[in-house]
């Protein structure tokens, strides 16, 4: 099973992230979310397509030595409960 997902847009609200971190936070987002999906699976809400203008993700815990890389895996950690294979 092959699935595509783009995100359009992730907004960050109180959190900041340097440009020139962008590319390490990006590839652990994207590295993290394949990880997931490929383990557990997609929602089988999602399983049949279709699109989700909006998706609220859970809350994140960050220590004071977050970096791009912990930041990314937790935010994909988060999306991945709205939209993984929960059973």
């Amino acid at each position: 099973m092959n699935i595509n997902l783009r995100i359009e847009r992730l907004i960050l609200e109180g959190l900041a992230v340097a440009p020139r971190e962008h590319a390490r936070f990006q590839a652990a987002v994207e590295a993290e979310l394949t990880r997931l999906l490929t383990s557990d699976g997609l929602s089988a809400i999602l399983l049949s397509g279709g699109t989700m203008p909006h998706l609220p993700a859970t809350s994140i815990q960050l220590s004071d030595q977050a970096n791009p890389i912990d930041l990314g895996q937790q935010i994909a950690g988060s999306v991945h409960g709205r939209i993984g294979n929960r059973e």
